[in-house]
């Protein structure tokens, strides 16, 4: 899917969070988003996800502007700051319970992202018992069980071990084979080197360079 974002700006409580932002993603294209705390980069995962609406411009996922329509985008796995999962589920029934909206996950989707992420589907541990490294994990097959066209990845490897770390990148090389449009943040480009085809650095809101 092709993201074109055009003139996009936030300001909140005064100030802006996200200063006239034109970038174009294309499709099956791994995109590293580099920046330092409060540059920006979630912000504007948070609009093309559809859950900030900016004060200004707009984001069109092929062609279709996601805030005229109000629609979150139709194929699109997000992991943007605190992933919401339930406490008292096991990581299968998290994922069990949100492939109800879309239906269109197998409960063998479910337990290969599950278990693609080094988790084990049948293990009836529930979340609120999970590590910090065990709910990320847990959190990005929340993003891949459905096998989306699109991925925006907010510092997916945090409170992983460094072997984790490699098993993420491994997962990611293959949705970006998959086709899948991918954008993860980083606050150093040197962790985005190894996979992403484009690099486009953020400061104060801005782009200033791509």
């Amino acid at each position: 899917m092709k993201i074109i974002v055009t003139g996009v700006s936030k300001k909140i409580k005064k100030q802006h969070v996200l200063n006239n932002i034109t970038l174009e993603f294309r499709n099956g294209v791994f995109y590293g988003l580099y920046g330092r705390n409060g540059s920006g980069k979630t912000m504007l995962l948070r609009s093309v996800a559809g859950l900030l609406r900016p004060s200004a411009g707009k984001v069109e996922i092929d062609g279709k502007d996601i805030y005229s329509e109000n629609k979150f985008p139709p194929s699109i796995g997000v992991i943007i700051e605190n992933t919401s999962l339930l406490p008292q589920y096991d990581a299968f029934t998290n994922l069990k319970l949100l492939s109800k909206i879309k239906k269109i996950a197998t409960d063998e989707d479910i337990k290969s992202a599950i278990r693609r992420v080094g988790l084990n589907p049948d293990n009836k541990l529930k979340v609120r018992k999970f590590s910090l490294g065990m709910k990320q994990r847990l959190s990005i097959a929340q993003a891949i069980f459905e096998k989306p066209d699109i991925l925006l990845l907010d510092e997916p490897t945090n409170a992983i071990d460094e072997n984790g770390v490699q098993e993420v990148y491994r997962i990611i090389q293959e949705e970006k084979e998959r086709g899948a449009t991918i954008i993860l943040t980083s606050h150093h480009k040197q962790d985005l080197d190894i996979l992403a085809d484009e690099f486009i650095h953020m400061d104060h809101g801005e782009v200033i360079h791509e």
